[in-house]
Protein backbone atom coordinates (compact mmCIF):
# COMPACT_ATOMS: atom_id res chain seq x y z
CA UNK A 1 0.00 0.00 0.00
CA UNK A 2 1.65 3.49 -0.79
CA UNK A 3 1.11 5.98 1.35
CA UNK A 4 2.15 9.89 1.09
CA UNK A 5 3.61 11.16 4.13
CA UNK A 6 3.62 15.34 4.50
CA UNK A 7 5.80 15.88 7.14
CA UNK A 8 9.24 17.28 8.52
CA UNK A 9 12.91 16.10 8.09
CA UNK A 10 15.50 15.97 10.05
CA UNK A 11 19.38 15.04 8.58
CA UNK A 12 20.19 13.49 12.11
CA UNK A 13 17.63 11.85 14.35
CA UNK A 14 14.08 10.86 14.10
CA UNK A 15 11.15 13.10 14.18
CA UNK A 16 8.47 13.77 10.97
CA UNK A 17 9.22 11.28 7.97
CA UNK A 18 12.15 10.54 9.38
CA UNK A 19 10.90 9.09 12.43
CA UNK A 20 7.39 7.83 10.26
CA UNK A 21 8.67 6.27 6.92
CA UNK A 22 10.85 3.99 8.11
CA UNK A 23 7.96 2.38 10.23
CA UNK A 24 5.78 1.82 7.81
CA UNK A 25 8.05 0.46 5.12
CA UNK A 26 8.98 -1.69 7.71
CA UNK A 27 4.99 -2.90 7.80
CA UNK A 28 5.23 -3.14 3.97
CA UNK A 29 4.21 0.30 2.52
CA UNK A 30 5.54 2.15 0.21
CA UNK A 31 5.39 5.58 1.38
CA UNK A 32 6.09 8.91 -0.69
CA UNK A 33 7.59 11.06 1.44
CA UNK A 34 7.08 14.82 1.12
CA UNK A 35 9.24 17.13 3.51
CA UNK A 36 7.87 20.07 4.91
CA UNK A 37 11.06 21.52 6.32
CA UNK A 38 14.54 20.22 6.15
CA UNK A 39 16.51 20.39 9.30
CA UNK A 40 20.37 19.61 10.47
CA UNK A 41 18.26 18.13 13.85
CA UNK A 42 15.19 18.79 15.74
CA UNK A 43 14.48 21.62 17.26
CA UNK A 44 14.40 20.03 21.17
CA UNK A 45 18.80 20.83 20.81
CA UNK A 46 18.31 24.19 21.07
CA UNK A 47 20.16 24.56 18.33
CA UNK A 48 19.38 23.43 14.19
CA UNK A 49 20.48 24.40 10.80
CA UNK A 50 18.31 24.13 7.38
CA UNK A 51 14.56 25.56 6.57
CA UNK A 52 10.92 25.67 6.69
CA UNK A 53 10.40 25.11 2.55
CA UNK A 54 8.01 27.33 0.99
CA UNK A 55 4.38 26.14 0.07
CA UNK A 56 5.00 26.20 -3.27
CA UNK A 57 8.05 23.91 -2.56
CA UNK A 58 5.85 21.80 -1.03
CA UNK A 59 2.93 21.73 -4.18
CA UNK A 60 5.78 21.66 -6.99
CA UNK A 61 6.76 18.18 -5.17
CA UNK A 62 3.53 16.99 -4.79
CA UNK A 63 2.81 18.21 -8.10
CA UNK A 64 5.60 16.39 -10.04
CA UNK A 65 4.20 13.14 -8.03
CA UNK A 66 0.37 13.93 -9.26
CA UNK A 67 2.24 13.85 -13.08
CA UNK A 68 3.67 10.65 -12.82
CA UNK A 69 0.02 9.68 -12.88
CA UNK A 70 0.03 7.15 -9.60
CA UNK A 71 -2.50 9.50 -7.18
CA UNK A 72 -4.47 6.00 -7.87
CA UNK A 73 -2.27 3.82 -6.03
CA UNK A 74 -2.70 6.09 -2.84
CA UNK A 75 -4.29 4.41 0.01
CA UNK A 76 -3.42 7.02 2.62
CA UNK A 77 -2.14 10.62 3.11
CA UNK A 78 -0.40 11.29 6.67
CA UNK A 79 0.40 14.79 7.83
CA UNK A 80 2.13 16.42 10.01
CA UNK A 81 4.41 19.27 11.28
CA UNK A 82 3.75 21.67 8.55
CA UNK A 83 6.11 24.45 9.31
CA UNK A 84 3.83 26.94 7.87
CA UNK A 85 -0.36 27.48 7.82
CA UNK A 86 0.42 28.19 4.17
CA UNK A 87 1.86 24.94 3.78
CA UNK A 88 -1.43 23.54 5.37
CA UNK A 89 -3.70 24.40 2.58
CA UNK A 90 -1.41 22.70 -0.08
CA UNK A 91 -1.78 19.18 2.42
CA UNK A 92 -5.87 19.81 2.23
CA UNK A 93 -5.31 20.30 -1.58
CA UNK A 94 -3.38 17.37 -2.18
CA UNK A 95 -5.99 15.17 -0.29
CA UNK A 96 -8.73 16.52 -1.99
CA UNK A 97 -6.23 15.01 -4.97
CA UNK A 98 -5.46 12.12 -4.06
CA UNK A 99 -9.53 11.40 -2.73
CA UNK A 100 -10.50 12.23 -6.26
CA UNK A 101 -8.19 9.40 -7.75
CA UNK A 102 -8.93 6.77 -4.95
CA UNK A 103 -12.34 7.56 -3.12
CA UNK A 104 -11.43 5.61 -0.64
CA UNK A 105 -8.18 6.38 0.94
CA UNK A 106 -7.77 8.06 4.15
CA UNK A 107 -6.49 11.32 5.55
CA UNK A 108 -4.72 10.36 8.65
CA UNK A 109 -3.69 13.92 10.47
CA UNK A 110 -1.15 14.34 13.87
CA UNK A 111 -2.20 17.73 14.33
CA UNK A 112 1.07 18.96 15.54
CA UNK A 113 0.45 21.87 17.41
CA UNK A 114 2.27 21.58 21.16
CA UNK A 115 2.47 19.34 24.33
CA UNK A 116 2.18 19.77 28.17
CA UNK A 117 4.86 21.93 29.61
CA UNK A 118 5.55 23.10 25.92
CA UNK A 119 2.55 24.44 24.92
CA UNK A 120 2.00 25.87 21.40
CA UNK A 121 5.39 25.60 19.72
CA UNK A 122 4.39 26.20 16.34
CA UNK A 123 4.33 29.51 14.29
CA UNK A 124 1.03 31.56 14.75
CA UNK A 125 -2.06 30.76 12.25
CA UNK A 126 -1.00 27.06 12.63
CA UNK A 127 -3.39 25.80 15.67
CA UNK A 128 -5.99 27.66 13.89
CA UNK A 129 -5.30 25.75 10.83
CA UNK A 130 -5.40 22.60 12.08
CA UNK A 131 -8.85 23.03 14.42
CA UNK A 132 -10.70 25.14 11.16
CA UNK A 133 -9.57 23.22 8.23
CA UNK A 134 -7.49 20.43 8.71
CA UNK A 135 -9.11 18.25 11.21
CA UNK A 136 -12.53 18.25 10.24
CA UNK A 137 -10.86 16.80 6.77
CA UNK A 138 -9.37 14.22 8.13
CA UNK A 139 -10.23 11.07 8.49
CA UNK A 140 -8.47 9.99 11.33
CA UNK A 141 -6.54 12.33 14.13
CA UNK A 142 -3.76 11.85 16.33
CA UNK A 143 -3.65 14.37 18.87
CA UNK A 144 -1.82 14.33 21.87
CA UNK A 145 -4.19 15.52 25.48
CA UNK A 146 -2.83 18.96 24.95
CA UNK A 147 -3.72 18.68 21.40
CA UNK A 148 -7.14 17.17 22.29
CA UNK A 149 -7.53 19.95 24.68
CA UNK A 150 -7.11 23.00 22.21
CA UNK A 151 -9.40 21.89 19.54
CA UNK A 152 -12.15 20.93 21.87
CA UNK A 153 -11.80 23.95 24.18
CA UNK A 154 -12.05 21.26 27.02
CA UNK A 155 -9.74 20.69 29.88
CA UNK A 156 -9.13 16.88 30.42
CA UNK A 157 -8.73 14.82 34.12
CA UNK A 158 -10.68 12.27 33.77
CA UNK A 159 -11.24 9.58 31.47
CA UNK A 160 -14.97 11.08 31.31
CA UNK A 161 -13.10 13.92 30.46
CA UNK A 162 -11.23 12.63 27.86
CA UNK A 163 -14.16 10.58 26.34
CA UNK A 164 -16.39 13.66 26.29
CA UNK A 165 -13.38 15.08 24.25
CA UNK A 166 -13.14 12.94 21.95
CA UNK A 167 -16.73 12.52 21.00
CA UNK A 168 -16.35 16.29 20.70
CA UNK A 169 -13.66 16.63 18.30
CA UNK A 170 -15.41 13.73 16.01
CA UNK A 171 -18.13 16.30 15.58
CA UNK A 172 -15.97 18.20 13.59
CA UNK A 173 -15.02 15.37 11.06
CA UNK A 174 -12.57 12.72 11.92
CA UNK A 175 -14.02 9.33 12.93
CA UNK A 176 -11.10 8.16 14.49
CA UNK A 177 -9.81 9.50 16.93
CA UNK A 178 -6.42 8.47 18.99
CA UNK A 179 -5.00 10.02 22.23
CA UNK A 180 -0.88 9.36 21.63
CA UNK A 181 -0.58 10.84 25.88
CA UNK A 182 -3.74 10.59 28.42
CA UNK A 183 -2.26 11.29 31.83
CA UNK A 184 -5.45 11.35 33.74
CA UNK A 185 -6.88 11.16 37.55
CA UNK A 186 -6.12 7.77 39.42
CA UNK A 187 -3.74 6.54 37.12
CA UNK A 188 -1.07 4.92 38.60
CA UNK A 189 2.40 6.55 38.90
CA UNK A 190 4.78 5.49 37.22
CA UNK A 191 2.38 4.92 33.91
CA UNK A 192 0.80 6.47 30.63
CA UNK A 193 -1.68 5.34 28.65
CA UNK A 194 -3.27 6.06 24.92
CA UNK A 195 -7.05 6.30 23.61
CA UNK A 196 -9.14 5.10 20.90
CA UNK A 197 -12.18 6.50 19.92
CA UNK A 198 -14.65 5.85 16.96
CA UNK A 199 -18.41 6.32 16.60
CA UNK A 200 -19.11 2.50 17.68
CA UNK A 201 -16.78 2.32 20.58
CA UNK A 202 -13.33 3.72 22.84
CA UNK A 203 -10.02 1.73 23.66
CA UNK A 204 -7.66 2.67 26.28
CA UNK A 205 -4.18 0.86 26.71
CA UNK A 206 -2.07 1.28 29.82
CA UNK A 207 1.74 0.72 29.39
CA UNK A 208 4.50 2.13 31.66
CA UNK A 209 6.09 5.54 31.19
CA UNK A 210 9.61 4.56 31.12
CA UNK A 211 11.90 7.09 33.03
CA UNK A 212 13.60 8.85 29.57
CA UNK A 213 15.31 11.98 30.16
CA UNK A 214 14.83 14.25 28.34
CA UNK A 215 11.88 12.35 26.58
CA UNK A 216 12.72 11.25 23.06
CA UNK A 217 11.03 13.98 20.30
CA UNK A 218 9.08 11.96 17.73
CA UNK A 219 7.55 9.65 19.11
CA UNK A 220 3.86 10.93 18.64
CA UNK A 221 4.99 10.75 14.60
CA UNK A 222 6.03 7.21 14.58
CA UNK A 223 2.90 6.72 17.04
CA UNK A 224 0.42 8.40 14.21
CA UNK A 225 2.09 6.40 10.96
CA UNK A 226 2.21 2.80 13.04
CA UNK A 227 -1.65 3.23 14.30
CA UNK A 228 -2.52 3.84 10.48
CA UNK A 229 -0.15 1.22 9.38
CA UNK A 230 -2.79 -1.03 11.46
CA UNK A 231 -6.22 0.69 10.16
CA UNK A 232 -4.88 0.17 6.49
CA UNK A 233 -4.49 -3.60 7.25
CA UNK A 234 -7.70 -4.55 8.96
CA UNK A 235 -7.45 -3.78 12.05
CA UNK A 236 -10.33 -2.37 14.46
CA UNK A 237 -8.88 0.57 16.39
CA UNK A 238 -8.66 -1.24 19.48
CA UNK A 239 -6.66 -3.67 17.50
CA UNK A 240 -4.74 -1.25 16.16
CA UNK A 241 -4.54 0.46 19.93
CA UNK A 242 -3.06 -2.88 20.99
CA UNK A 243 -0.52 -3.25 18.19
CA UNK A 244 0.76 0.58 17.64
CA UNK A 245 1.03 0.53 21.73
CA UNK A 246 3.08 -2.48 21.83
CA UNK A 247 5.58 -1.82 18.97
CA UNK A 248 6.52 2.08 20.38
CA UNK A 249 6.59 0.77 24.05
CA UNK A 250 9.30 -1.77 22.43
CA UNK A 251 11.15 1.38 20.78
CA UNK A 252 10.74 3.00 23.93
CA UNK A 253 12.62 0.42 25.70
CA UNK A 254 15.09 0.11 23.41
CA UNK A 255 16.06 4.19 23.91
CA UNK A 256 16.05 3.65 27.41
CA UNK A 257 18.51 0.87 27.20
CA UNK A 258 20.90 2.47 25.35
CA UNK A 259 20.85 5.33 26.68
CA UNK A 260 19.86 7.66 24.03
CA UNK A 261 18.19 10.76 23.03
CA UNK A 262 16.86 9.91 19.87
CA UNK A 263 14.17 7.01 19.41
CA UNK A 264 16.46 3.59 18.42
CA UNK A 265 14.13 2.69 15.22
CA UNK A 266 16.69 0.67 13.35
CA UNK A 267 18.27 -1.02 16.18
CA UNK A 268 15.07 -2.13 17.49
CA UNK A 269 12.91 -2.35 13.96
CA UNK A 270 11.93 -5.87 15.17
CA UNK A 271 9.62 -4.56 17.77
CA UNK A 272 7.92 -2.89 14.53
CA UNK A 273 6.40 -6.65 13.04
CA UNK A 274 6.73 -8.24 16.33
CA UNK A 275 6.26 -6.72 19.37
CA UNK A 276 8.72 -8.31 22.52
CA UNK A 277 5.75 -6.94 25.57
CA UNK A 278 1.97 -6.87 24.75
CA UNK A 279 -0.58 -4.82 26.90
CA UNK A 280 -3.83 -5.43 27.56
CA UNK A 281 -6.62 -3.08 25.43
CA UNK A 282 -9.92 -2.50 27.56
CA UNK A 283 -13.16 -1.05 26.18
CA UNK A 284 -14.08 1.58 27.50
CA UNK A 285 -17.06 2.72 25.72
Amino acid sequence: MAILSIQSHVAYGYVGNRSATFPLQRLGHDVWPVNTVQFSNHSGYGRWRGQVFEPSHVADVVGGIVERGVLAQCQAVLSGYMGDAATGAVILDTVAQVRAANPRALYCCDPVMGDVGRGIFVRPGIPEFMRERAVPAADIITPNQFELEYLTGRTIRTLEDALAAASAVRELGPKVVLVTSLQREGTAPGTIEMLAATQSGAWLVLTPLLPIQPPPNGAGDAVAALFLSHLLRGRDAGEALGETAASIFGIFSATHAAGARELQLIAAQEELVAPTRRFAVERVA
